[in-house]
């Protein structure tokens, strides 16, 4: 079958991330005698440089690791929770406002990406915390290869940042902003994470309590303090069309540690999917498996139409649930056995019939139907048409596309890591002066309602879209994959794996072919559309696909020819082999190995 580059096949390790410079950095670490841990620490902190338009320090990050001396396999939960002051009466009684913003603060939760990262190196790692961010700070200090996308971006929020985020203009805007395939430094940035290792190292002691005194800096010292200040002293256009001071505290930051859960796993033809908790949208891929489980997938074409039409029935019907069912469970009882259960989703499995629904249609749990949001096409239409809001005004609010990064690792020794580093982009809200960052808008993905599972509490987890994969076989650990993309990640890494499962693919094979996505209940992002039947075709399918899908109802949209997903994957074989691949799509994915 072709591929656009051949999979990377070794024995000694493998590094796949969505920018070849934090895959190279990743296996300078390897080959330095660093594990999966440290490898993957110092390739995150890396794409906050080469990919600021999509993460950021001030961002999350899940992750899925495997510990192969323990034997183990864990979710380090980056994504941090709201803050105290952030209520329902607060945000809609007192300002008036009906969704939270996708922009400015009002959606800064508390930033998870430092926690995890640290977190996971503390815990699993065997690098100084210098070692492991020598890489970043470099590429701050001298300079980073500017992908044409950020420069896009950047372009993209010029006016807002000109006329509103002066300190974001201060830091992207300098002599005339990033230029494609030029070097562009951050060097505040440099001088944050500099005087972090100093705090750090300044505090002696073994390797994991400098992290600690690293982490301390950033949640309990000069970075909280200089968040809480600016937050609070200024109030910055959003996506609203007013302004609006945020809620974030230093206190918040301070009282945050990042969980260490057990990840959610579904057997699937002897393989067993690894997802984080219902606090993401991961369980919707296994619920996804659960359904298609009903199917023969191997049996049709893996670029048919009856292989999409499944598929995205499958979804509709799982993430129909997401909407229904998910939330922080340490605020929400989630029935996520029953969701998982061959019961429920032998039910569920005959909603799926030849023709499209167009239905938002969640699951019946202990006899009650849950409410789901059927409104929102219509209200997220308003909004956009609201005079302040979209194009050509939408340069001037910051409502700008963003999306996610992606990096998973495979040592000599059999640890693996995946992980979803993401928000905290250039374009989310105003830098913070003095530290070379803004704050992430993960907030924008709660109801006010907080009776709904995924509706504000103070202190509650945001249900992140971000979703880190990994899978064993035979009871083995065997990959560690995932994608970018927001509503799509838990759409395009279980078709991966599906069709590496029943069609017998390697990773390249699987990411490289055609690829879509259903936009069929409402998104997480603010303004919060739905589009009930849509379904975006990669450009590549046979016309004859989709027309027959268009004959089954779908309301079919064809996309560019290499237009759907960023995928990567790292896996290892019983033989001791280890392949990897990258998506090539956007020519910035890549997979490295030996």
């Amino acid at each position: 079958m072709f591929t656009t580059r051949p999979e990377i096949a070794g024995t000694f390790g493998a590094v796949a991330s969505t920018h070849w410079i934090a895959s190279q950095v990743g296996m300078a670490v390897l080959e330095r005698g660093g594990n999966a841990f440290d490898a993957a620490v110092a390739a995150g902190f890396t794409l906050q440089m080469v990919e600021p338009h999509l993460n950021g320090p001030g961002g999350d990050c899940p992750i899925i690791l495997h510990d192969a001396k323990a034997g183990v396999q864990r979710v380090i939960c980056g994504q941090g929770p709201s803050p105290g002051a952030a209520t329902v009466a607060r945000i809609k009684g007192g300002l008036g406002l009906d969704l939270i913003p996708g922009t400015g603060f009002l959606p800064a939760v508390v930033p998870g990406a430092f926690e995890a990262w640290t977190v996971m190196l503390r815990d699993w790692g065997t690098w100084p915390l210098r070692n492991v961010l020598e890489f970043a700070i470099g590429y701050a200090r001298n300079g980073a290869h500017m992908v044409p996308r950020v420069v896009a971006t950047v372009a993209t929020v010029k006016p807002l940042f000109e006329s509103e985020w002066r300190s974001s203009a201060a830091i992207w805007l300098r002599d005339g902003g990033p230029k494609a395939g030029a070097l562009y430094a951050n060097p505040t940035l440099a001088d944050t994470y500099e005087r972090v290792l100093r705090e750090a190292e300044a505090a002696g002691g073994s390797r994991e309590r400098q992290i600690d005194a690293a982490r301390d800096a950033w949640y309990r010292g000069f970075v909280a303090e200089a968040v809480e200040k600016f937050v609070h002293s200024f109030e910055a256009l959003d996506a609203s069309g007013r302004r609006h001071a945020g809620l974030l505290t230093a206190d918040d930051m301070a009282r945050w540690s990042a969980p260490i859960e057990a990840p959610l796993r579904y057997d699937y033809k002897g393989h067993t999917a690894l997802k984080c908790g219902p606090w993401s949208q991961g369980p919707a891929f296994l619920q996804q498996l659960a359904l298609l489980a009903g199917f023969d997938l191997a049996a049709m074409d893996p670029v048919g139409e009856e292989l999409v039409h499944t598929v995205v029935e499958c979804a509709k019907l799982a993430f129909a649930d997401r909407e229904a069912f998910y939330g922080d469970p340490d605020f929400v009882d989630v029935p996520i056995e029953t969701l998982l259960s061959e019961a429920y989703n032998a039910e569920r499995r005959k909603l799926v019939t030849d023709s499209a629904s167009m239905e938002l249609r969640p699951g019946s749990v202990g006899g009650t139907t849950p409410w789901v949001d059927h409104e929102a096409a219509a209200r997220a239409e308003l909004l956009t048409r609201a005079p302040g809001v979209g194009e050509p005004t939408v340069s001037r609010l910051g409502v700008s596309g963003a999306d996610t990064c992606h990096v998973d690792v495979i040592d000599r020794w059999g640890n693996m890591v995946s992980a979803t580093p993401s928000a905290g982009w250039l374009q989310s809200s105003p830098a913070i002066p003095g530290l070379g960052f803004c704050l992430g808008t993960r907030g924008q993905m709660f109801w006010l309602n907080e009776d709904l599972p995924n509706g504000l509490k103070p202190g509650k987890r945001p249900r992140t879209t971000l979703s880190p994969s990994m899978a064993l076989k035979d009871g083995k650990p065997w990959m560690a994959f995932g994608t970018p993309g927001g509503e799509q990640q838990d759409q395009w890494s279980p078709l991966m794996l599906a069709r590496m499962v029943n069609h017998r693919l390697g990773i390249q094979q699987a990411i490289d072919l055609p690829a879509f996505h259903s936009e069929h209940w409402p998104s997480s992002f603010w303004p919060r559309h739905a589009r009930p039947g849509k379904l975006v075709l990669e450009g590549r399918y046979a016309p004859a696909v989709t027309e027959a899908l268009r004959a089954r109802g779908h309301e079919v949209d064809v996309g560019g020819d290499w237009s759907e997903g960023r995928l990567t994957g790292v896996r290892r074989e019983a033989d001791g082999q280890i392949f990897a691949g990258a998506n090539p799509r956007g020519m910035q994915g890549y997979a490295v190995g030996r």
